[in-house]
This record gives C-alpha cells, sequence and structure tokens, in this order.
C-alpha cells in the first residue's frame, strides 16, 4: 500500500475530468472507460453474479450506471435497471448512454418501492455532486437499496454521502464496495462516510498521471506504511538524553486513571523520560502501575515550576478537571512556553477563557471539544470534519488533531493528514489520554509538531488496530499499551 495517498476535493474531480475529456478527445470516452471499469470491479469481486440490479439517476452518475449495464447485458447476464419517475437522464452523456442500453436490448423500469431479487446491486444514483439530503422520494429508493439482502456496488460514491466532506446530511446507501474514479476522495476518509462505503477501491481510468499534477490536493491519507518513514530504528549509542522528557499533569481527585494511562503512552511511545505532576491521592497507584515514571505531588503551580523547568515538552489535561487547581495548572504551563499538548479540561478550560497558545502547540479535541473551543455544536462539527479542524487550527494558530473515525491533523497553511486506520472498538473512555502521551512522547523525540501529531496519531490508530485483532467489543486503552511498543519499532533491528 502506498505510504501517502493524496485526497481529491470535488472542484479538484470536475477540474481533472474536464481536462481528461478534452485530452481522449470525445466526454463519452471517459463515461465508458468509467462504466466498464466498474463492471470488471463487479466481475472480479462477485463474479458467480447472474442477476444485476442497477439503480440509476438522472446525471453522470447514472450514465456510468447504464454503461455497466450494457456491459452486463452482452455478458449474458439477467439485467434490470431501476429509476425514479422523475430520473430520466439528463445530461447529454447519460442520455447517450442510455440510448446504448436500450439500443442492446436493456429495458428501464420505474421504481415502484421495491427492488428486484438480485445478486448485486449497483447503485449509481447521485455522484460526487450531492451536498444536501435527499428527498422524501430518494430517500425512499435508498431505503430499499439497503434493505435488500444482496451486497451493494457503489460507483463512485454511496449515494447521499458528500464527497467533499464525509458527511451523511441525510438518507445515504451503505455499500459492500465503493468504487471512486479516477482519484479518491477526501470525504470518503472521515466521518460518517466510513460506515458507508464498505471496502473503497480506485479505477484511475488509464489516465495520464501528470494530469493530476495540474490540481491541488485536498488531503492526504495517511496509512500505516507512514509509519516507517517517521519513526526509524535508534542508533546503537542512544541514551535516554536523545528521547527527550514529556512532563504528564492531570489527575485531580477522582481522575486519577487518564493521567496513568498518558504516562503510560508516553514511555511505550519512546521517551527517554516521563515526569507526572498530579494529585497527592494518585501516586501510590501510579508508581505501582508504572515505576518508571517519575511522580510528583502538585497541589499548586509553585510546586510545578521545577517540573516546567526541566521538562522538554508537556501534555496537560487528562484528568486535570476544571476547577481552580487545573486552571491555575494550566496557566503556569502556558507561561512557560514550553512545546505544548493540550487535552480534554485544558481543551475545555481554554474553550471557557481563550488565550494565545505557544508555537506549535498541538491541541487533540473530540468533536465535542472542538464544538466548544469553535461556539459551535458536535453536529456542526461532524458535518465537515475538514472545515471544522482548519477552522480551529487557524483560531488558535495550532496544530489540530480532530479525533474521531477519520481522525484528521490540520495547521495553518498545512495540507491536511487523514489517519487512514483505527477501529470502532477505540470508542471508549481513555483512548484520548493514551493519544496524549504517544504524541507528547514523539514530540519530545525530536519531530515538528504537525509531523510529530500525524505520526502519533498514526501509531495510535495502528496500534488499536493490532490490538483489535482479539476483538474490538470491550477492547481498553491499556490493551493498546503493548502494540504500541510494538508498531513504535517497525523497523526490525538486524
Amino acid at each position: 500500500m502506498p505510504q501517502t495517498v493524496a485526497l481529491y476535493d470535488t472542484a479538484a474531480l470536475r477540474a481533472l475530468e474536464q481536462r481528461a475529456a478534452q485530452a481522449l478527445g470525445d466526454d463519452f470516452l471517459l463515461m465508458q472507460r468509467a462504466g466498464r471499469a466498474a463492471w470488471r470491479c463487479l466481475l472480479a469481486h462477485w463474479p458467480q453474479a447472474q442477476r444485476i440490479a442497477v439503480v440509476c439517476g438522472p446525471g453522470n452518475n447514472g450514465g456510468d450506471g447504464y454503461v455497466l449495464a450494457t456491459q452486463a447485458l452482452a455478458s449474458g447476464r439477467q439485467v434490470q435497471v431501476l429509476r425514479l419517475a422523475g430520473h430520466a437522464p439528463r445530461s447529454a452523456l447519460a442520455q447517450r448512454a442510455h440510448a446504448d442500453f436500450e439500443r442492446a436490448g436493456g429495458q428501464v423500469a420505474v421504481f415502484q418501492g421495491a427492488l428486484p431479487a438480485a445478486d448485486v446491486v449497483v447503485d449509481a444514483v447521485f455522484g460526487i455532486g450531492l451536498t444536501r439530503a435527499p428527498d422524501a422520494e430518494c430517500a425512499a429508493l435508498i431505503a430499499a437499496i439497503n434493505a435488500g439482502p444482496a451486497p451493494v456496488f457503489a460507483l463512485d460514491v454511496p449515494s447521499g454521502v458528500d464527497a467533499d466532506r464525509g458527511s451523511v446530511p441525510g438518507s445515504a446507501v451503505r455499500a459492500a464496495r465503493t468504487l471512486q474514479f479516477i482519484t479518491p476522495h477526501r470525504g470518503l476518509v472521515t466521518g460518517a462516510a466510513l460506515d458507508r462505503i464498505g471496502v473503497a477501491e480506485i479505477a484511475p481510468l488509464e489516465l495520464d498521471p501528470a494530469l493530476l499534477r495540474s490540481v491541488p490536493v485536498a488531503a492526504e491519507a495517511w496509512p500505516a506504511g507512514a509509519l516507517g518513514d517517521w519513526l526509524p530504528a535508534r542508533p546503537r549509542d542512544s541514551h535516554k538524553g536523545d528521547y527527550g522528557h514529556v512532563l504528564c499533569i492531570g489527575g485531580d481527585h477522582g481522575s486519577g486513571g487518564a493521567i496513568v494511562l498518558c504516562a503510560q503512552a508516553a514511555l511505550r511511545s519512546g521517551a527517554g523520560l516521563v515526569s507526572v505532576a498530579t494529585r497527592r491521592e494518585h501516586v501510590t497507584a501510579l508508581l505501582a502501575r508504572q515505576p518508571e515514571a517519575m511522580v510528583h505531588v502538585v497541589e499548586t503551580a509553585a510546586a510545578l515550576a521545577p517540573l516546567l523547568q526541566r521538562a522538554d515538552v508537556v501534555a496537560i489535561g487528562p484528568g486535570l478537571g476544571q476547577g481552580g487547581w487545573g486552571r491555575e495548572l494550566l496557566d503556569a504551563v502556558l507561561a512557560a512556553g514550553k512545546p505544548l499538548l493540550l487535552d480534554a479540561d485544558a481543551l475545555n478550560l481554554l474553550a471557557a477563557a481563550p488565550r494565545a497558545l505557544p508555537a506549535d502547540t498541538i491541541l487533540t479535541p473530540h468533536p465535542g471539544e472542538a464544538a466548544r473551543l469553535l461556539g459551535s455544536d458536535s453536529a456542526r462539527v461532524q458535518a465537515d470534519r475538514y472545515a471544522a479542524a482548519q477552522a480551529l487550527a487557524e483560531r488558535h494558530d495550532c496544530v489540530v488533531v480532530l479525533k474521531g473515525a477519520g481522525t484528521l491533523v490540520a495547521a495553518p497553511q498545512r495540507t491536511p493528514r487523514a489517519i487512514a486506520a483505527g477501529n470502532p472498538g477505540m470508542a471508549v473512555g481513555g483512548m484520548g489520554d493514551l493519544l496524549s502521551g504517544v504524541i507528547a512522547a514523539l514530540r519530545a523525540q525530536g519531530l515538528a509538531a504537525f509531523d510529530v501529531a500525524a505520526t502519533g496519531a498514526l501509531l495510535h490508530a495502528v496500534a488499536g488496530d493490532v490490538a483489535a485483532a482479539a476483538g474490538e467489543r470491550g477492547m481498553l486503552p491499556s490493551d493498546l499499551l503493548p502494540q504500541l511498543r510494538r508498531c513504535a519499532n517497525p523497523h526490525p533491528q538486524a
């Protein structure tokens, strides 16, 4: 798998389609390539399918479906094409594809509330341009597609999914497989889209790769293979001072577990030294759980000062609370100007009292925390995760790791990165505390803030995927700790 994958938005894809059509000298040739590539993909994954139902919309996505249906008809399959009453082909290309299908002997039926029996259902209703919720008639069609027993094969994007934002504003097809044309779409790697696309593939349609250089990249997907570039093998003459001193601050009364997880993750991710500043009641448990951590009782900002002086990187927030203790320690940390990561209650305190942050500070909010920082709500953040992450990065002039399905990393003047790893088993309290320790540890080892945020988020997600081999439901943050060590060493020693 490529170490990074360029992602494109709808505007870039429209420009690519136009330039490709010009280069080919025939707009319809590109549609034919798309429909034929889709048919080959269907044959590769459902070779025994004999009954093919193709649901076509009025635009060019529907045209791709008509081309696929023509290919299926020529192969001797039983093909049933359906459309809504108001979805007769509208674009010139879709009309041409529809005419070719009828000349080949195909017939188009109007959807009457149910789909015919089929071995595979092809979703060619809406393409990449849909950004609104489907109307009631379309929603009924989508519901029928989802209700059937046959696997669904989506062309370009499952109908109802926003290809730019990854959101699902209304009803959306739930596909078993999605074939994207020309390039991968940036919206299909984050948010609600991840629960709709099934297995994603790309059909480049035999275009000159030079065409891609003519349009801007909207984001980059980072799969597990990218770790090898950022986590090299260590020199034989290494010592602990080479890998930084992380100070983890948090664990107010009753919240000691969060700072324990943060410190453990920092150690398992390779920090040379890890100190912890917390309440007295947590010291014994923390030392029993992780004796390698240097634990300090800190009840006031004055007690924190010498620890800040020795630290290379500070992670504050896990279990910090939003009371006077947490506010006092956060104020002291911000005044110290150290390389900094803010998480959990440190973010909530920042939202309540915004202030300037040290250069290259890393924020790691989940959608609710991001919403509070933006004066918005979680639904709006999830409706456009890219925009929310970028707005937060620009507002605070910092690096932002917007957690959730398809974690995003954003910073001013940088192409955002989407983490192509992780799983639903990580949806449990404490996973974010672990992430804070991972990123802080890598920052202490010398990586720049934006790169370390992406690398740390990826390491955390990949460790989660390894741990999930034993099952997602019931997975705990502590299950990731041994996997962090394993995944943080992608280059085995000779």
